[in-house]
Formats: structure tokens, C-alpha cells, sequence
């Protein structure tokens, strides 16, 4: 009798506690995951005219605005959670039309092939669209992908790895411009839109040639053994910048051994077709890191991105005299660069300001080119990036985001900032009872300094179960606020759940993330030559498990892609520490990087290096592996293939060691479908819940 009351009473307990906890729950999963994300951000050439692709819930669409007023318009009539992404969007020149893609998986491998998330019986296809913005027609153009348009409405794009072309007036069918051996990319128009600068690669080359016309042959602009890229031109249309960097395969060095790899800057000369080398990257490893951006600023200055100094930063160059003047110095890092229209200033986003919290946030600067004068357009507490210039008279536009307030378009003129689409942020969508994550930094056992964020609601528990987050990549930074990225927007959204329901979640910003420098982004002995960062993310446990108000009894971790490698690395190597894991589609099995065909030479240490990735895998430790764990994965994933998860799977079972499992056929690697993100979303929470909470 005794026993049977004990039961009820413990079961009372768990019902009340359970019952308290439902009531101090302020939001669900499915509300705070309605984000708002805006991608494609891109201005006209001519007139003030932005246009933006808005993910609501899944359903991605086009919305127009224009100066003076800015009253955003919806140009698309896409209603579906159907799994389609938006991307390639621009406008013509002369501002009267936009195009763009719609389908495909841009943020994957194979990204031109179609995405069917909705396991339709009939696949979607990947397509170019126009849009009209004097009618508002909407065409579909072609099942075709990358998009170019010349001036003044020319449209030239990609089909089987060819170039084919439409004039965005005409409804005749696109035909193929010309034929030519290889891959084409790389595409741009000369500045009076009369000729096209092209590469194509050629297996174990690359090459850069000019088409003029159909009666021409086409030139080829210092044609060498090796690769050329990025294609840019001159503002006269007299020379064309590239990117050279080797070709071949190379001789078998060692493997394990860091090695610099050099890149160039060349110029070539549309007359003659001779070419020269402008610029030649430092013999270090910071000099090894190439940056894609480069771009005439005049006829005789070149802009260009660099590692060169430990951060990336945007350097001048002068074609005259070669002279290299550095435009953004400093510690910090620069991305996401635009060039105005008429190529006078340059705008970018970057992590610093005036707080040291800066490091882990994005703010706008911009570039005077005539005087090379830095100027900082936003500060604060807020995530800025992406931005474009609109027209020519210093207006902008950018992403804007809080640590409450998910991703919207602003625009800037002069002090003034206006946020647009205000009213897509939907009611129930619980901005009010987001928390600040606040920065922290500890010590990894070799002496680096790593950051991250910590989640926490006030209140609840006086000890508190912990969770870790790895972010994927892993080139890439969580910051303080909502991310600039559609997939850490959505892990964003999860910390601040998990958060919710009471677990103390730190997001660590392990080593291979950008952000911090050079030596950080490209540390020795990483990934599958050491997995060096995974004691980041185990001295971040640590560092968690020993907080006041965490139960260290009670840490989990979650992460996605090279996040779930770390996560199923943490639960093989420390289950002790890590009681219980999400692993969603992770990397597994990395001493597969060393297979090779036959007829490769073979390194010197290359036995040594399929030891060191095989110890590097989490597969290697499956002995020690006592922890719960979640594993997640599609099964049309381009970025992580599913056999990484279907392998590991199959050990677990062999071995009779416990798991569970979700498959989602048909979906990708950034879950394009909202209902699938969403569901992956609470079934991570759950699980951690389960074994940490419950």
C-alpha cells in the first residue's frame, strides 16, 4: 500500500511539474520558427529601385520597391510550402525588368538540380522567370539556371554548361549563342553590352575568352595551363581582369603538411589578347586564402579581398605602378562587398564597432574610392548585412535584425533608417519574450581563446539543464542576434526555444569559424588532419557544465552538418559529459577524404593521414559511445550525402548500440520545405527534453 502511494505521488509530481513548466512556456516551436528571412537583396543600375525574395513559412516570393517612397510590392504570386528557393535575382539595366530562379538547392552541390520536397509524382523544375515591373507580368523564360542580363535587356544564361541567350522584350525562344569544348562560367557583359567574357573550364584548365558575335571566332585572353576565373572589365571596355591560379593536379606532397597555394591577379588586353600578372599573393599560408571578390573600380584601380594580414579586409591596386593600399585595416573581418552603380563607393558588411560585444555582431561601411575614405553607416547592438546602394545619392539598403526582431529589409538616407515589411511579422510570432544572448569567452586546453552566446530565460530552476550548439560549415559565425543566413536563423530560433523551456543553450564559435582571424579560421591539425576544434567544443561543455545555475549532470548538444560531426564526436568521445545528443545529417566517416583513384600518385604520408582522419571520426570512438542520440538526415541532401548517416546506422545496429532515427525523403540539407524544418526543429527539442528535462 505503501509502494502504490509512493507511485502516486511521484506521478502527481511529474504531472504538477510538468503541468507548471506548460504554463510558463510564453511560445511554441512552430511560432517562433516563423521567422521572417529576406534573401537576393539587389538594386537597379538605374533609378531607386530595390527588389528582395521574402521565405514566409515556405512560401518564398519577389517584392518590389521604388524611391521616393519605398512601399514594398509583391511581384509573385507563390502561395505554396512547396520547397522552392528564389535566387539569381536582378535586374535588367535599364531597370525595367527583373530576373531570377526559382527551384534547385543554390547552397548545395548539384544545385541545379531540382528539389522535391513534396515527393510530387511529377519533379519541379529549375527555371528562369521575368518579370516585367511596367505590366507586372510574370514569364517563365526557360527550365535553365545563372543568369546574366547585359545591357539594355539582353539575357544570357546556363543550360548543360553552355551559354544560351533572350532578349527580356522579346517572346521568341531562347537559342544557344555558340558552341564551345568544357564547362562554361563565370559570365559578364562588356560595359557597352557588345561583347561577353567568359571561362571555361576544360578538366585540368581553365581558360578566359571574349565572344563578340556569331561571325567571329572566339578570343582567348592569355590562354595557359593554368585556371583562370572571375572574369571582370575594365570601365573603358579595353581590359579584363581574372583570377589565375594552378592547373593540373599536381605532385603528390605531403599531406598532413600545410602548403601555400598561389594566386594571382592578371590583367589582359582586349586588343591584343596578352595578358600580364598585376599581383601575386604573398608566399604564406595567410596569402594561400583566396577571396573571390574583385572588381574595376576605374580604368587604372582594381579592388580585391585578402588574407594577407590575418583578417579579411579590401585592398586597392593600382594598374600603373602595382601599388597595393589596404582600405579597410583593422582587426576585423569583411564580406558581402557591393560596388555602386556608377563604381565610386563600395559598401560592406563587417564585425566590429565601437563595443567589444562588435566582434559577434555585423555592421555596414562603406568606401569613398576617390579618396579611399572608410566610413561606418550603422552601429549598435543590432545585425546588419548584405547591403546594396540605391540609386546615387548615398542611399542604401540592407538585412537588419535584432536579438528579438528576425530579418527585414532597411533603408538608409543620410541619419535616417526606415525598416520595411513591418507588418509580415505575424501576430503570434513571440519577439517580446525572446531573450539577449549575451557574449562569453573561455579557454581550450591548448591555450585559444574561443567565444560564444548564451541563452538564458530569467528565472525557473535554480539549476538548469545545458545544451551545446555547434553551428555547421564551418566556416561561419553565430552571433549576437538573429543570423544573416536562412539556416542559423533557424538554429537561432531554436536556442531561443530550448531557452524558453528552461536549458541554458551556449552556442560555441569553435575554431574553423570565421570571424576571429586568420589562425582561427585555419587552425593546424582541424577537421579530418586532428579535429583540433573539437576541444573547443568539449571545453565549452566544460566551461558550461560549470556555470552556477547549470546542472553539469544535465548537458546535451545539437548541431547540424559540420555541427553534427562535432555532436556525434562529443557523445563517442565524452558521453560523460555529454549525456545525450542530436546528430542531424553530420559528417561520420572522414578517412574517406584519402580515397583516391590508382592512377594518383600516392603521398608520402598517406597511410599516416588515412590514420589520422580515420582517429579524427567519430566512427573511430563507437566503443565509448554510451549517450542517447538522435540521428536526422534528408535523403537529398547535396552538402553531406545520407550514406554518412545510413553508414553510421548500420553500425549502431551491428553493434546492437541504441538510437533513433528520422529519415525525410525528398527534402535537402537546408530543409526547404518550412513543415520539415519545423518538424526537425521540435523533434530536437523534444529529444533533448526527454532525456534532460522529463
Amino acid at each position: 500500500m505503501n509502494a502504490l502511494r509512493s507511485r502516486f505521488l511521484l506521478s502527481l509530481l511529474i504531472f504538477v511539474c510538468s503541468f507548471q513548466q506548460l504554463l510558463s512556456q510564453s511560445f511554441t516551436m512552430e511560432q517562433v520558427a516563423k521567422f521572417s528571412f529576406p534573401s537576393e537583396l539587389t538594386s537597379s543600375p538605374s533609378g531607386e529601385k530595390i527588389a528582395w525574395a521574402m521565405n514566409e513559412q515556405g512560401k518564398r516570393n519577389i517584392y518590389f520597391a521604388e524611391g521616393p517612397d519605398f512601399l514594398p510590392k509583391k511581384m509573385t504570386p507563390f502561395m505554396n510550402d512547396d520547397g522552392q528557393e528564389i535566387s539569381s535575382l536582378q535586374f535588367s539595366p535599364d531597370g525595367n525588368w527583373l530576373v531570377f530562379v526559382r527551384g534547385g538547392d543554390h547552397g548545395g552541390g548539384n544545385a541545379s538540380s531540382t528539389v522535391n520536397a513534396e515527393n510530387l509524382t511529377l519533379l519541379p523544375k529549375v527555371e528562369i522567370w521575368k518579370i516585367n515591373l511596367s505590366t507586372g507580368v510574370l514569364t517563365q523564360v526557360m527550365e535553365a539556371d545563372s543568369p546574366v542580363v547585359g545591357f539594355p535587356a539582353r539575357l544570357i544564361f546556363l543550360k548543360g554548361g553552355q551559354i544560351w541567350e533572350t532578349d527580356l522584350n522579346s517572346a521568341e525562344k531562347p537559342k544557344q549563342l555558340f558552341e564551345v569544348k568544357g564547362t562554361v562560367n563565370g559570365m559578364q557583359f562588356s560595359p557597352d553590352g557588345k561583347q561577353l567574357a567568359f571561362t571555361v573550364n576544360r578538366g585540368s584548365h581553365s581558360i578566359l575568352g571574349v565572344f563578340k558575335d556569331s561571325a567571329t571566332p572566339i578570343r582567348w585572353m592569355e590562354a595557359s595551363f593554368h585556371r583562370d576565373s572571375n572574369p571582370q572589365w575594365s570601365p573603358d571596355g579595353k581590359s579584363i581582369a581574372f583570377i589565375r591560379t594552378l592547373g593540373g593536379k599536381g605532385a603528390a606532397f605531403p599531406l598532413l603538411e600545410p602548403r601555400h597555394n598561389p594566386w594571382e591577379i592578371w590583367v589582359a588586353d582586349l586588343a591584343t589578347g596578352k595578358g600580364k600578372e598585376l599581383w601575386k599573393s604573398p608566399e604564406t599560408l595567410r596569402g594561400s586564402y583566396y577571396n573571390p571578390f574583385l572588381t574595376f573600380a576605374t580604368a587604372d584601380k582594381i579592388i580585391f579581398e585578402s588574407y594577407q594580414d590575418g583578417w579579411q579586409h579590401l585592398y586597392s591596386l593600382s594598374l600603373s605602378d602595382q601599388k597595393v593600399t589596404a582600405l579597410t585595416p583593422g582587426n576585423y573581418m569583411v564580406e558581402q562587398i557591393k560596388l555602386s552603380a556608377d563604381s565610386k563607393k563600395l559598401t560592406f558588411s563587417a564585425n566590429t564597432g565601437d563595443s567589444p560585444q562588435d566582434l559577434d555582431r555585423r555592421h555596414i561601411g562603406s568606401i569613398d574610392l576617390a579618396y579611399n575614405k572608410l566610413n561606418w553607416e550603422t552601429s549598435g547592438t543590432g545585425i546588419e548585412a548584405y547591403p546594396v546602394w540605391v540609386g546615387n545619392t548615398g542611399k542604401m539598403a540592407f538585412f537588419s535584425a535584432t536579438a528579438q526582431r528576425s530579418h527585414l529589409i532597411a533603408l538608409k538616407e543620410g541619419a535616417n533608417t526606415k525598416l520595411l515589411q513591418e507588418d509580415l511579422i505575424p501576430s503570434d510570432f513571440p519577439q517580446k519574450s525572446l531573450v539577449t544572448p549575451r557574449q562569453v569567452s573561455f579557454r581550450a586546453p591548448d591555450g585559444t581563446t574561443v567565444y560564444g552566446q548564451i541563452f538564458e530565460k530569467e528565472g525557473g530552476a535554480a539549476k538548469k539543464p545545458g545544451v551545446i550548439f555547434a553551428h555547421g560549415g564551418p566556416q561561419r559565425q553565430m552571433l549576437l542576434g538573429w543570423s544573416y543566413m536562412d539556416y542559423y536563423s533557424n538554429t537561432y530560433s531554436i536556442n531561443q526555444y530550448l531557452a524558453e523551456l528552461g536549458f541554458v543553450v551556449l552556442s560555441v564559435n569553435y575554431r574553423l569559424g570565421i570571424g576571429y582571424g586568420y589562425e582561427f579560421h585555419r587552425p593546424a591539425n582541424g577537421y579530418h588532419q586532428g579535429a583540433v576544434e573539437y576541444q573547443d567544443i568539449k571545453a565549452g561543455g566544460e566551461y558550461l557544465a560549470n556555470l552556477a545555475q547549470v546542472n553539469g549532470d544535465k548537458i546535451g548538444i545539437y548541431g547540424g552538418s559540420y555541427g553534427g560531426f562535432l555532436t556525434s564526436l562529443a557523445l563517442a568521445r565524452d558521453s560523460d559529459l555529454f549525456k545525450v545528443g542530436v546528430d542531424i545529417h553530420g559528417v561520420h566517416d572522414l578517412d574517406g577524404r584519402y580515397d583516391l583513384p590508382e592512377t594518383y600518385e600516392v603521398a608520402p604520408d598517406y597511410e599516416k593521414a588515412k590514420k589520422v582522419a580515420w582517429e579524427s571520426s567519430p566512427i573511430s570512438d563507437l566503443a565509448s559511445w554510451t549517450s542517447p542520440v538522435l540521428f536526422i538526415h534528408s535523403d537529398d541532401d547535396r552538402n553531406v550525402n545520407v550514406s554518412q548517416t545510413a553508414d553510421l546506422i548500420r553500425r549502431f545496429e551491428e553493434l546492437k548500440m541504441p538510437y533513433e532515427s528520422i529519415l525525410i525523403p525528398g527534402d535537402t540539407h537546408h530543409w526547404m520545405k518550412w513543415e520539415n524544418m519545423v518538424r526537425v526543429d521540435q523533434a530536437t527539442a523534444d529529444f533533448l527534453k526527454k532525456h534532460l528535462m522529463d
